[in-house]
C-alpha cells in the first residue's frame, strides 16, 4: 500500500483526468503518481459528483454567515458570548487586583 503525500488542487485533476482516460485504472493511477488506491478513487469520485470545484480542500474553512444554519448560528452566538464573558471577568479581576494594590500604596 502507497502511503499518501501532499497534493496540489492541481495535481489532483491531472490524477483524476489520467485514471479517467485509463477507464478508471484507479491502481494504475495510485502507482503513477505515487498516491494511494483509496485517494485516486475518492478524488475520482468527487469528481464526478461535483467536477473539479469538489477537488478542492476545504479543511479549516469557515462557513459565511449565509451557509449557517440556524442552530449553527444560535451555537457561534453562544461561543461568541462565552468568550466574551471570560473576557469581562478577567477585565474585572485585574481591576480589583489594581484597586487593592492602589489602597495597599496610600
Amino acid at each position: 500500500m502507497t502511503n499518501g503525500r501532499v497534493t496540489s488542487l492541481k495535481e489532483r485533476i491531472e490524477i483524476v483526468y489520467y485514471c479517467i482516460a485509463q477507464n478508471n485504472d484507479y491502481q494504475q493511477a495510485a502507482e503513477g503518481y505515487k498516491v494511494s488506491y483509496e485517494q485516486v478513487y475518492q478524488w475520482v469520485k468527487k469528481y464526478e459528483a461535483g467536477g473539479e470545484n469538489a477537488l478542492k480542500d476545504r479543511r479549516g474553512r469557515k462557513k459565511p454567515e449565509e451557509e449557517l444554519t440556524l442552530e449553527d448560528r444560535a451555537k457561534l452566538s453562544m461561543k461568541k458570548l462565552k468568550v466574551e464573558n471570560e473576557r469581562l471577568r478577567a477585565e474585572n479581576a485585574f481591576l480589583k487586583k489594581l484597586e487593592e494594590l492602589e489602597r495597599r500604596r496610600s
